[in-house]
């Protein structure tokens, strides 16, 4: 596809490497606790139909980030790529919305034939009011980014995180949530801790209230599992939670970097999640 704003010239090329989605259901959680907040985080209108992100590089081998306003095609290629199928993404000049410099994400990737990524060039033109390229959080250390990635992980990989829980404390409340007592391998990134936390209580309070009164649009997000089940992913100052709608739940604290603390299912956890699942946006 052509540049797309007047900070990219007409003449060159975006060479697509990826995409992601920018919608309430779906939205790269290192942006933003929920919908709103990530579009903010570049400049963006929360409208309801949501955007695409399309990552590239241009001829100069600078990395952007063009944003569409067709959905729908970048769902498409997100879908046949996942499938293992080839899909060229070319939106329309017409459905862009804006080319923002850099990446939001960390890309492993790059355009072969071209310059490797790096950030364009400031605009000479520019007034001051544009923002800074777009980076990926520094994986050194931790905060929110670092937290809902961790989240968000935790997300993809249930399985391996949730064989480290025993089955007592799997079915045992908050009071007593703890780790597993086993020497297996723990998946990489983040440990899960034993015992109650402080932290946990203040989180799973908040979570509670979002029953009573809705958070924004997004912080709390619903997706498939296995069976009948739903993982739900919420999100809150200070802390993010993954759950399983038929199974336990784990929350995440910035005031602790880097460790994963499991909430036992015991009699309070499956209504909680059965009324967070109901207020979830979902991925239509």
């Amino acid at each position: 596809m052509a540049g797309t704003d007047d900070t990219v010239a007409d003449e060159d090329a975006l060479y697509v490497l990826t995409a992601v989605l920018l919608t309430p259901a779906q939205f790269p959680s290192v942006l933003g606790d929920d919908y709103p907040a990530a579009c903010t985080a570049l400049d963006l209108e929360p409208y309801a139909e949501g955007y695409g992100l399309v990552l590239g590089q241009d001829d100069g081998g600078a990395r952007w980030t063009v944003v569409v306003d067709d959905v729908s095609l970048v769902a498409v290629a997100i879908a046949s790529w996942d499938c293992g199928m080839e899909y060229d993404l070319s939106p329309d000049d017409r459905s862009v919305v804006c080319a923002l410099p850099g990446w939001p994400l960390a890309l492993a990737v790059a355009t072969p034939g071209v310059p490797a990524p790096h950030d364009p060039l400031p605009d000479p033109e520019a007034e001051g009011t544009d923002l800074p390229p777009l980076s990926p959080p520094d994986t050194e250390s931790w905060g929110p980014p670092q937290r809902r990635l961790g989240a968000d992980e935790i997300a993809l990989q249930w399985a391996a995180w949730r064989e480290q829980i025993d089955d007592a404390t799997a079915f045992a409340g908050p009071d007593v949530a703890g780790s597993a007592d086993t020497d297996e391998e723990r998946p990489a990134g983040v440990a899960v801790s034993a015992g109650v936390h402080p932290g946990v209580r203040r989180a799973l309070a908040e979570v509670h209230a979002y029953v009573d009164s809705p958070p924004p649009i997004g912080r709390i997000r619903s997706s498939f599992a296995p069976g009948d089940a739903r993982t739900l992913r919420a999100d809150g100052p200070g802390w993010s939670l993954v759950a399983r709608t038929d199974d336990i739940a784990f929350i995440l604290l910035d005031e602790e970097p880097g460790e994963v603390l499991p909430v036992g299912r015991g009699a309070e956890l499956p209504g909680l999640l059965k009324a967070l699942d109901a207020l979830a946006v979902r991925p239509a």
